[in-house]
């Protein structure tokens, strides 16, 4: 069996045609798949694997299968308990107990991940590239490392040729558990080998919250300071709602309680009118999932980017629908 970047360009690229041809799915797309699965499979596979958890929307789509829109970065937490231990301790949960602790800890882990993605994640990444002669350079910004690959497709531009690594270390990113990661090709071409991975992944319950959360702020604010994109997070809290998971965490308090109390020490945000947002009113029962009108135009242009980039596997239902599910999940969540 051949595997896929030992064939030519031109075999490459028939390859993708073919997949695409079979599956409905856009060339550019089930290439860039394949960058994040050989990614996975690097750092999974490195020194530091035992430290990692990979979380966010494209483990629930890579490890879960529970989206069905294509997603392209990877988010990981390097365990605070390892880069940090001699910050944290002992304590139960590795959480500052001031703010002032808070900025120590959060200065302090930053220069440490920052010195660790430039000493161990770029390095051993630009080695497995050269050593297999593959069609990608690395480079870093900050804690973001991105894999920029020649591509063999092209899209909109919506989806750029490179796959974003963003490494936390504020957390654990427990729970988690282990799966296997698969390029969505590989079910279209039985005669090539694709990379695979096998992940340690955050649990689908905690990124339900971590994503709730994220869409409180959003509503609260009017403006998403990750940049555009964000239309995703709604997207997914309705796919985690329709497998179950959402039911899951809104019955586990504790989860929903540790989400709010690491939020609520690393990630205090405060809404348009300076108070600050409080996540364990939002994990129990004051949740919003649907923003006002002048934030609600913004992610419906976000969205409908993601439409006309073919970011979505099916068809996607229309942007009120979306909001009907969103609203359905907030009173679910609220108790309401």
């Amino acid at each position: 069996m051949a595997e896929f970047f030992h064939l030519s360009t031109a075999e490459r690229l028939e390859a993708l045609d073919f997949a695409a041809d079979t599956s409905g799915r856009l060339p550019h797309l089930l290439e860039k798949d394949i960058w994040v699965v050989w990614s996975l499979r690097h750092l999974f596979s490195g020194p530091y694997a035992d430290h990692l958890v990979f979380k966010g929307g494209t483990s629930l789509s890579k490890a879960y299968g529970v989206i069905r829109r294509f997603s392209e970065d990877v988010d990981l937490t390097y365990d605070i308990r390892s880069i940090a231990g001699d910050l944290v301790g002992h304590a139960h949960a590795p959480l500052p107990t001031s703010k002032s602790q808070e900025k120590k800890w959060s200065k302090e882990i930053r220069a440490r991940l920052l010195g660790w993605v430039g000493t161990e994640i770029v390095p051993r990444l630009k080695r497995d590239l050269e050593q297999h002669a593959l069609p990608a350079f690395v480079r870093a910004e900050g804690d973001k490392v991105f894999i920029d690959y020649a591509p063999l497709a092209t899209g909109t531009g919506y989806v750029a040729p490179a796959v974003m690594l963003e490494f936390g270390a504020r957390s654990t990113g427990e729970p988690s558990e282990p799966r296997v990661i698969s390029c969505d090709a590989a079910a279209y071409l039985h005669g090539v080998e694709f990379p695979t991975a096998t992940s340690q992944v955050m649990r689908a319950e905690r990124t339900f919250w971590e994503k709730a959360t994220a869409i409180h702020v959003f509503c609260a604010q009017g403006e998403f300071r990750g940049g555009d994109r964000f239309a995703r997070h709604w997207h997914d809290v309705t796919r985690l709602d329709a497998a179950g998971f959402a039911d899951a965490a809104i019955a586990d308090k504790a989860l929903a309680r540790a989400v709010a109390e690491h939020k609520s020490v690393f990630f205090a945000e405060k809404d348009t009118q300076g108070d600050v947002i409080d996540y364990h009113v939002a994990v129990a029962g004051g949740l919003r999932l649907v923003p006002d009108d002048g934030a609600l135009a913004k992610l419906a242009a976000d969205y409908q980017q993601m439409v006309d980039d073919g970011l979505f596997l099916d068809d996607a239902e229309p942007f009120d629908a979306l909001l009907g599910l969103c609203r359905a999940i907030q009173q679910k969540a609220n108790g309401k």
